[in-house]
């Protein structure tokens, strides 16, 4: 199963799916994290790694070189959501090079690549090869993949979602958030992928929970469940600490328990 987790900016995306990787991991599933969010740098320390492994983008050959194979298959016609950019294909995460993923406990990650310098240029390439890896690679039936996009939903337009089994988006007190959220949930359908909901984070009232609720339900759009703003959350990611403790959590477990009979 192959979910990846959406949402607007600062929702907390990262660190939901973070939590979740423990979780699942705990419920005895084999969890693959594909960071493919080319600007947060910070996805390997939240899981509990003290670096991160090479990248997939230095795996296809290196940026210069996936624009190179990206602007000759547009010469000849080719659509994006079609072209092959990666040197080889790789049909489960578990054969990359040792140096490409890090593992440990039953979790590994994986990166697509990083912004890196000023003027290098826009991360078409890097969306490329996250759309490619996550449609050619299969899994076993304990194992997830969790794929941390980059904020909005410009990966849709790369097709990236099309790979993947179901899309959760992340929402957090907001009217933008919720608008967003119709959004993906749209752009999921479309894409054919399924969308069992949307996890609401930074919950910090019982009221705020009712307003929010009622928007969602409003607009159609499905709750997973709740989870309440975690004061440790914020000191977690100031002193660089993994979220290991934080994810032992009720809620945490009630939102992994309601995933687990939605996407298998």
């Amino acid at each position: 199963m192959k979910i990846c987790i959406c949402g607007k900016g600062g929702c907390g995306k990262s660190s939901i799916l973070s939590l979740l990787a423990y979780s699942l991991t705990r419920s005895g599933k084999k969890v693959y994290v594909l960071d493919s969010d080319e600007s947060n740098n910070n996805l390997f320390r939240m899981i509990g790694f003290d670096y991160p492994p090479q990248s997939l983008m230095d795996f296809a050959g290196g940026k210069s070189q996936v624009k190179q194979k990206m602007r000759s298959r547009f010469s000849k016609g080719e659509g994006e959501p079609d072209m092959a950019v990666l040197k080889e294909t790789i049909t489960h995460p578990g054969s990359l090079p040792d140096e490409y993923i890090v593992s440990h406990n039953g979790l590994s990650l994986m990166v697509t690549g990083k912004i890196q310098h000023a003027l290098e240029g826009c991360a078409c390439a890097m969306g490329s090869v996250t759309r490619e890896f996550v449609k050619h690679t299969s899994l076993n039936a304990d194992e997830l993949m969790l794929i941390d996009t980059e904020a909005g939903i410009e990966h849709f337009g790369r097709g990236v979602e099309a790979g993947a089994d179901c899309v959760i988006g992340v929402v957090e007190p907001s009217l933008e958030s919720i608008s967003l959220a119709k959004t993906i949930r749209n752009l999921t359908i479309a894409s054919g992928s399924e969308f069992p909901g949307v996890i609401v984070n930074k919950i910090n009232s019982g009221q705020q929970k009712e307003i929010v609720a009622g928007n969602l339900h409003n607009a159609g759009i499905p709750v997973i469940g709740y989870l309440s703003y975690i004061l440790g959350l914020q000191d977690a990611g100031l002193n660089g600490f993994a979220l290991s403790d934080i994810s032992r959590n009720d809620e945490i477990e009630y939102i992994t328990g309601k995933i687990l009979q939605s996407c298998f």
